[in-house]
């Protein structure tokens, strides 16, 4: 099965009525940049050229994705708290766990539902007190074969699964002989500038082994990391609070093509087909200029929109943002 969205005929004008351009032009960034209203930045991160590698790292199928998390996930029970408070920063509040400020790289391959996943469950390890460890996207999207089709897309609502039942491996980025399978495809330039390689093509699925690598002081199986529980959160406060209480949560939602322009700002629809389905990690919240925003760490690595971040609109399920929230707790 394919995850990755259909190709959308280009039409003059959406049902929003918004303008539209050819995806990742000049003229695009231009009406972004000088329309009234939108309060974030719009530049060249892609060339025009590179709009299907682009598609390529949304790996996630919004529609069924929901259907996932409604059949194996419950939502989770949260009591939202009177001091809950206006804006919240992980990084501040949680400042032994590094992974917090990490922006990974999942290469030329639609595995963004393996990392949005593994990024929050590294973090919540080490807020709950169980050291700085990395749990391996690799592994993930490599083995779990109930989670997806690897590279092609999968269902971050299955990791989340996996981590309560079997447990997952560690493992850093690529290059990093951190853990027992760090990722083993390279970090590339999916950007028009940057200081890593091009990306070459579309990355097929590694091959599943079930092995540490050569040199790794456990067995797979005594390396692996296991949660408690795995849950869906319904409602913008509730995820708040969540965030607050237990560190970063996993987010699924529509890409459109004046995404792929973000710089700077809190994102907002403007103009631009949509391109597919991601999974993220939301680290926290807050408002700026009036606005109120998801704080989100991307994995297409630093050179990405704003140092490899961005915000979106928060509170009014701006492009489906607050409707696939998915978490787990680790096991200690």
């Amino acid at each position: 099965m394919k995850f990755l969205a259909p190709i959308f005929a280009l039409v003059a004008l959406t049902a929003a009525n918004t303008v539209q351009f050819e995806p990742l032009s000049d003229e695009q960034i231009f009406y972004i940049n000088n329309l009234s209203g939108a309060n974030w930045k719009a530049g060249r991160n892609f060339y025009p050229h590179e709009l299907e590698r682009a598609k390529r790292m949304c790996g996630v199928n919004i529609a069924e994705n929901m259907e996932y998390n409604k059949k194996h996930l419950g939502i989770k029970d949260i009591q939202v708290r009177e001091d809950l408070p206006d804006t919240f920063d992980p990084r501040t509040k949680w400042t032994s766990c590094p992974s917090l400020s990490e922006i990974r790289d999942q290469s030329n391959c639609g595995s963004c539902w393996a990392f949005g996943a593994v990024e929050a469950i590294t973090d919540r390890i080490c807020i709950k007190g169980g050291g700085q460890v990395h749990i391996s996207a690799e592994d993930v999207n490599d083995c779990c074969k109930s989670c997806g089709d690897g590279c092609d897309g999968g269902y971050p609502g299955a990791v989340y699964q996996l981590y309560a039942s079997d447990g997952i491996v560690t493992g850093g980025q690529f290059g990093s002989e951190e853990g027992c399978k760090p990722y083993s495809l390279p970090h590339c330039d999916h950007h028009t500038t940057g200081k890593y390689p091009k990306c070459k093509g579309d990355a097929p699925t590694p091959a599943c082994q079930l092995a540490c690598r050569s040199g790794y002081n456990k067995t797979y199986t005594e390396d692996k990391r296991k949660g408690s529980s795995a849950y869906q959160i319904s409602g913008e406060q509730k995820i708040m609070q969540d965030l607050v209480d237990n560190g970063p949560v996993t987010a699924a939602f529509q890409v459109y093509d004046d995404f792929l322009n973000y710089k700077s700002g809190v994102y907002k629809y403007t103009t631009g087909q949509l391109k597919g389905g991601h999974a993220v990690k939301i680290l926290g919240y807050g408002v700026e200029n009036g606005e109120k925003y998801w704080l989100v760490a991307n994995s297409w690595n630093e050179d990405w929109g704003d140092k490899g971040y961005f915000k979106i609109l928060r509170g009014t399920d701006e492009c489906g943002i607050e409707d696939l929230i998915v978490a787990g707790e680790p096991k200690l």
